[in-house]
């Protein structure tokens, strides 16, 4: 098979310097570059984590296509070192609509989820693995 990797995430977004400021501060992103694209009403903005580069969020702005019938992201998982300490962290922010604990899977790994600025659902997630 030809395909090698996840190229990138798009999420829609209302204000692209919000959701650059929240990637970078709350997740610990690099603003890569922010470009115009072919319907001038959109801009796109790309983050990644400092040095590794292989996988981008592509933050998405203007888009006014009607994403029921188009798909939608459920959600986006970040590896982390210690669950514990990034719950804490996370809820220190008081950001909406944080789990109420950290979940613990059959297989050892544990997760919790939160919003970003436009509702997307993000996961912190230590894997057993």
């Amino acid at each position: 098979m030809a395909v090698r990797k996840l190229e990138h995430v798009g999420i829609m977004v209302t204000s692209i310097e919000r959701s650059i400021a929240f990637y970078e501060q709350v997740i610990g992103l690099q603003h890569l570059e922010t470009n115009g694209h072919v319907d001038d009403a959109i801009r796109l903005a790309f983050l990644a984590f400092p040095g590794h580069t292989d996988t981008e969020v592509e933050l998405v702005q203007g888009y006014t296509g009607t994403l029921t019938e188009e798909g939608r992201v459920h959600h986006i998982a970040f590896t982390v070192d210690n669950i514990e300490e990034e719950y804490a962290r996370i809820q220190g922010l008081q950001l909406s609509n944080l789990d109420q604990a950290i979940t613990t899977l059959p297989n050892g790994s544990r997760y919790f989820f939160f919003n970003g600025p436009d509702g997307e659902r993000l996961e912190f997630f230590q894997s057993a693995r």
